[in-house]
């Protein structure tokens, strides 16, 4: 069998997409080196993955109380990347740590094959190619070689939405379910197929005559909210309250508030005692606005649409820790596509040039985020 039987056709991409990201972690690797540090346990043992690993083998139960005295415990994390951690880890000598860096690299593959796969249909193949490898260069992108639960969602939302894209329902709710299982941004996610339903009827109520797609596509719907449904009654039953898995979050700092938190996080730096970092702040949320208004101007398809929008807002809904909402935006791969389709256009060896420099950034961006003391 071909290789582009094999993969659909997705072959550059899937070779643009390894090649960029070897280059931001050789960056690193040499940063690490020079810091005397260690690389891999920088990717695979700190912050949010020490918890994963830690449900992986234990299961969950563990809290730790802060001096102020909240606590943070581990029913904020998703369960499924500790299952596969778990369950990888019992078949291969490699710990639940080093699972959890294998299943990370397997799903950033299968995430930028999706995200090929959605920017083929919308936009061509090489518009496909350029988003895929887009995504791979994005400022935080280091952290899909770590041990993260980003590119674990990032291919099932992909899918899920090229699945909804070819009116396979069925299809794209079983993915949400294990989105769902993931992280709570599977919300976005859910979003898009309830949206797309609700207006595929109102558009053309005469869908509705036909059962067997009525069917699947009700069928597909119902089945979305499955997996981050299933976890919040879990946490739920377990603390004995209906309110629980959103306490646990409140806790950690990241309950809802509106957007209230980055405002003020905003203003604080416009400010304080240095107002240019708030003017960058500004620039950036600028920037992220005019991103979604060339979504929109794009006519983006509406499942594709609505969940870049919403990944972005639960983003900046939360009160959540600044530092992390590149991080959380992350899977929102729909805001690239006017770049990758103007991209797309330029010959293979400046296409290549900007996106090598742009390898070598975002690879620089690693290295001084992930030798640094604070989370992504």
């Amino acid at each position: 069998m071909s290789e582009r039987r094999l993969t659909g056709g997705a072959a550059p991409a899937l070779w643009g997409y390894a090649a960029v990201r070897a280059v931001g972690l050789a960056v690193f690797g040499i940063a690490a080196a020079v810091a005397g540090e260690d690389a891999l346990h920088r990717l695979k043992g700190r912050w949010d993955a020490v918890w994963y690993v830690r449900i992986a083998e234990h299961g969950y139960g563990h809290e730790v109380r802060l001096p102020d005295g909240s606590v943070h415990s581990d029913l904020a994390f998703f369960p499924l990347l500790p299952a596969l951690e778990r369950g990888l880890a019992a078949v291969l000598p490699i710990g639940a740590a080093g699972a959890g860096l294998v299943v990370a690299w397997a799903a950033s593959l299968a995430a930028a094959w999706g995200i090929y796969a959605v920017g083929a249909r919308v936009a061509g193949r090489r518009a496909g190619v350029v988003l895929a490898v887009l995504w791979g260069v994005y400022p935080t992108a280091f952290v899909q070689s770590m041990a993260y639960t980003e590119t674990l969602f990032t291919a099932f939302a992909a899918w899920s939405l090229h699945a909804v894209l070819r009116g396979r329902w069925i299809g794209a709710g079983a993915l949400a379910v294990a989105a769902g299982l993931t992280r709570p941004t599977a919300a976005a996610l859910i979003a898009a197929l309830c949206v797309t339903a609700v207006v595929t009827v109102l558009r053309d109520p005469a869908v509705l005559r036909d059962r067997r797609p009525a069917l699947r596509m009700a069928a597909g719907v119902l089945l979305a909210p499955l997996g981050w449904l299933g976890y919040v009654v879990f946490v739920a039953v377990r603390e004995g309250s209906p309110t629980a898995y959103f306490d646990v979050q409140a806790a950690w700092g990241n309950s809802i508030d509106g957007g209230v938190a980055l405002a003020r996080f905003v203003g604080e730096n416009l400010t304080g005692p240095n107002p240019l970092a708030g003017v960058g702040l500004c620039a950036a949320l600028a920037l992220l606005g005019w991103l979604v208004w060339l979504c929109v101007r794009q006519r983006q398809p509406l499942p594709v649409l609505v969940y870049g929008i919403a990944v972005v807002v639960i983003s900046l809904v939360g009160a959540a820790y600044f530092g992390s909402r590149p991080r959380l935006i992350m899977p929102a791969f729909p805001l690239l596509l006017p770049a990758a389709v103007a991209l797309a256009r330029l010959r293979d060896r400046t296409l290549v040039l900007v996106l090598t420099v742009l390898a070598l950034a975002s690879g620089a961006y690693g290295a001084f985020t992930l030798l640094g003391p604070g989370p992504p």
